[in-house]
Formats: C-alpha cells, structure tokens, sequence
C-alpha cells in the first residue's frame, strides 16, 4: 500500500502546490483553499483518468441488457445443469464481446485511493515525529500545513467523533468541528443516495428478485451505513466522498443522455410472441348496412 500512499500524496501536494501559486497562504473564510481544492482536484484527475474505463463499463452494461433475453433463456434451459449452462453463458458473452465484471473496474480502482487518502488524511498529526512527517514524499512544511488546514474552521484531519485531547493538538473546539462534520456527513448521505438511485436509473430495476434486493440494498443500505462510519472519516475524507458523488451524479447525467437505456419491447421469459399476422383485425361476417348481399349469400337465399 505504500505506493499508492505515495502516489495519493503526489497527487494532492501537486495540486496543492497549483493553487497555492495561484491563492498563496492566505485563508478565506476560515478555510485553506489550496489544501482544499487540492483534495478535490485529487478526485477530479482519478476520475478523468478513469472515464475511458467508466465508457467501457456503460457500453458493456448496454451489450449485457441486450443480451438479457437470452440469458434468460440459457438459465430456464439449463436451470438443472449448473455447469453446461455457465459454459453457454460464456460462450455467449466471448461470441457478443460483453462481459459481465467490467461493472466493477472503476470500484476497484477508487478503493485503494479513496483507502490511500483515509490513511495519508488521519496521518496528519501535528505530534507527528518529523521522520514520520517525510513519508510519502510530503516535507517537514508540507505537512505542518496541511496537519493545521482548515474548512471554515474545523481541521480537515479531524473528524466528528475527535477527542478533547485531537482537537486541542489541531488548536480548534468540538463544537466548529461537529458543526462543520456533521454538515458534511448529512450533504455525503444525500449524494450517495442521489448517486445510488441515478446508477439504477441508468441500468433499470433488475427483474430478479435477488438482484432487485441488491439494488435497494446499494440504494437504502449504503448511505444508511455512512450514518455511523461518517463519524470516524476525517473532514478531508468526506469532502473526497462529496465531491465523488457530485462528480458521478454529473457523468450519469451524461450518460442517461448518450447512453439512453434500452426500451422494454422485448417480451418476458415464457411469454409466446404473437405471430404479426395474428393481430391483424378479422372481418366480421356481418354485412355492412346497406352493402348488397354477396354471390353466396344470394344462392342461399335462393336455396331458402
């Protein structure tokens, strides 16, 4: 994990250094926005670095939903045979080139670097021995500064639930922190919420009911379970999570635009397709009001 702490850090002091040229030391109201700025910008290149990766995962999620319909037919046909029917489901994935984990590629890839920023965040103590302060390419200034980096006065390495001992070393009181934290925990809940819904906009409520169960799991589960782990998150690492969720709500958005999900015109496993002809509507053997009778109609007449 060291080379991704060190490669967190490069980031976050490159694009602190960017704008801190551009704003200096001085601080605006009660926040460093160079250090600021910096943890966002963090999130803006790892995700600009990931969206060719994120336009492969939504071309892939379209092949996969096209591809649903016979899926499901392979799983009902071999729902007794496990085996033969993962072999066809594979065969059918390398034949229409879609494949099922690239769902996952850009998760995987912000984990270790959403991990990497908690880490390198709750390091910044300004007790800190001075060999520990030059870890991961950070100098002795570097990391003075951003152990004592502010957003309307609350450190960004406290967190709501810092101790009286924390908060007298960061020279700031509970209260501005829990105000500020508890602020930021309510807007991180909301936009993973946001987030979560958009995401299954974009996929469409799955039919099966265990995958369905998932899906309200990531809608409901999540942003209840940053109730509690919000509380121990550094400022600095939830403003990471906020300005994420941000990011990702503004790139669905494009995406439901670019990549519209595709319509529901196929019919559902063990529904029987109605032959076109079928629906045509059949002539009544009524004659019209006021049409002459037809040649057999006359014959029988006669025949009468």
């Amino acid at each position: 994990m060291a080379v991704v702490y060190g490669t967190i850090s490069a980031i976050l002091l490159f694009w602190h250094g960017a704008w801190e040229m551009l704003f200096g030391d001085a601080a605006a109201l009660g926040t460093d926005w160079a250090w600021v700025l910096g943890i966002v910008f963090l999130v803006l290149t790892v995700r600009g670095v990931l969206f060719p990766v994120f336009v492969k995962q939504i071309k892939s999620q379209r092949a996969m939903q096209a591809l649903q319909p016979r899926i499901r037919e392979i799983q009902e046909k071999h729902k007794n045979d496990r085996e033969t029917m993962q072999k066809e489901l594979l065969d059918l994935y390398r034949t229409e080139k879609a494949n099922p984990l690239t769902a996952f590629l850009p998760m995987l890839v912000q984990i270790p670097v959403f991990l990497g920023l908690f880490h390198v965040l709750r390091h910044l103590k300004p007790t800190m021995p001075e060999h520990m302060k030059t870890l991961y390419g950070w100098t002795v200034t570097q990391f003075d500064s951003a152990s004592s980096a502010t957003l309307f006065g609350a450190p960004i390495a406290a967190s709501f639930r810092s101790g009286a001992q924390e908060l007298s070393l960061l020279g700031t009181d509970g209260t501005t922190v829990r105000v500020v934290a508890a602020i930021l925990i309510v807007t991180m809940i909301a936009t993973t919420y946001l987030s979560s819904r958009q995401m299954i906009l974009r996929t469409g409520w799955a039919e099966d009911p265990q995958q369905r169960m998932v899906q309200r799991l990531m809608l409901y589960g999540i942003p209840f379970s940053l109730l509690v782990s919000g509380l121990i998150f550094p400022i600095g690492v939830i403003i990471y999570w906020v300005t994420t969720n941000l990011f990702s709500l503004a790139q669905q958005t494009w995406v439901l635009r670019r990549y519209p999900p595709p319509t529901s015109g196929t019919p559902k496993a063990g529904a029987t397709a109605t032959p076109a002809r079928a629906t045509l509507p059949a002539r009544s053997l009524a004659p019209r009001p006021g049409a002459k009778p037809t040649t057999a109609r006359r014959g029988a007449s006669r025949g009468r």
